[in-house]
């Protein structure tokens, strides 16, 4: 069946750098759009980036725009997202998502606490 995975989140600094990882499974990968969003505590899930079929387009939320980069490896099934000069702000967990048939299917997410 469909599943998305995500990893590679942690405790950082102000200023440090991650990369968060998507892998999938269960679907043709590389025909699809795919999209990384966050959900900080008492906040709504909100889009952070997402990412065409073949990677020719990005796009970004204004508050990360110039700091992350969001790419794909369709011979792997992984969507990343580069995050760079982390905020607090950023502090979230960061999920992938995927829309299949009309039905948007999410990981279970990966937290990003950015603190000094």
């Amino acid at each position: 069946q469909l599943q998305l995975v995500e990893s590679g989140g942690g405790l950082v600094q102000p200023g440090w750098s991650l990369r968060l990882s998507c892998a999938a499974s269960g679907f043709t990968f590389s025909r699809y759009i795919m999209s990384w969003y966050r959900q900080a505590p008492g906040k709504e899930r909100e889009l952070v980036a997402a990412i065409t079929s073949a990677g020719g387009i990005t796009n970004y939320a204004d508050s990360v725009k110039g700091r992350f980069t969001i790419s794909r490896d369709n011979a792997k099934n992984t969507v990343y997202l580069q995050m760079n000069s982390l905020k607090p702000g950023d502090t979230a967990v960061y999920y992938c998502k995927v829309r299949f048939n009309g039905v948007d299917y999410w990981g279970k997410g990966t937290l990003v606490t950015v603190s000094s």
